[in-house]
């Protein structure tokens, strides 16, 4: 299931607005020239950023997200026509043999449950052409990232034409490493709602993640750094054989 923050209509409208330096897909977009790739998967596209930005430049995307919201939210941006929008995860997804699959910023740190983390590599392995790559970013567990995850580092309010001011924050509400679950809240000044999202990521160390991929077929071809945030995160280029 897909959290609050992007599967509820209201929620997912706003993301964007929210969320507008979305400066770290500039190392994706790289990859994907680096790589050559003309067919791309984007696993967990959320609402739709960086395949559209793919689609631009003339690559055939195919956008996957378990929630009907954003993809709604994704499909009604100018040229969301094309890319192809799909509802679901790696593991519904129809036959392909693409360049490139990608899961950027949380999405991989979303899928916690270890068996689902294993369907969703396999579910990219598959939908790899021999020669394929997949590209993902984790979170190193040594930063403990969440420590900075309070109200008061993030408190703000955006004003988003059309809706109104929003005030957001983040708050942690469970540390039980490697699981760290926490909480969006939002109040609409428009009407007063408050609405609120909660999400929990899986830290994985940075061997259980190489060691999975190559349970699960692929050839690790390197760990690299997250140029956004440089000694924080592993980014990880795995290849099918």
């Amino acid at each position: 299931m897909a959290d609050e923050c992007f599967g509820h209509p209201r929620l997912a409208a706003i993301h964007d607005p929210l969320d507008p330096d979305r400066s770290d897909l500039d190392a994706y977009v790289e990859m994907t020239e680096e790589f050559e790739a003309r067919q791309v998967v984007d696993i967990g596209c959320g609402t739709g950023v960086f395949a559209l930005a793919l689609a631009e430049r003339g690559i055939e995307v195919v956008g996957v997200d378990p929630a009907q919201a954003s993809i709604d939210v994704a499909r009604a941006k100018p040229g969301g026509e094309r890319v192809r929008w799909i509802c679901g995860d790696a593991t519904t997804l129809p036959p392909l043999r693409v360049d490139l699959a990608t899961m950027t910023a949380n999405v991989a740190q979303q899928i916690r449950d270890p068996q689902a983390w294993r369907e969703t590599l396999r579910g990219a392995y598959e939908a790899l052409r021999p020669g394929g790559r997949l590209v993902f970013e984790t979170r190193d567990p040594a930063g403990r990232a969440w420590e900075e995850w309070n109200r008061e580092a993030s408190y703000r309010v955006t004003e988003i034409p059309g809706v109104g001011a929003v005030e957001s924050w983040v708050q942690v509400m469970e540390v039980s490493e490697p699981l760290v679950t926490f909480r969006w809240t939002y109040v609409f000044a428009a009407d007063g709602q408050v609405l609120t999202s909660d999400s929990t990521l899986r830290f994985r160390e940075r061997q259980e993640v190489v060691t999975e991929l190559i349970t699960q077929g692929y050839e690790v071809e390197g760990v690299r750094d997250a140029p956004d945030r440089p000694g924080k995160e592993f980014v990880f280029v795995a290849r099918r054989p």
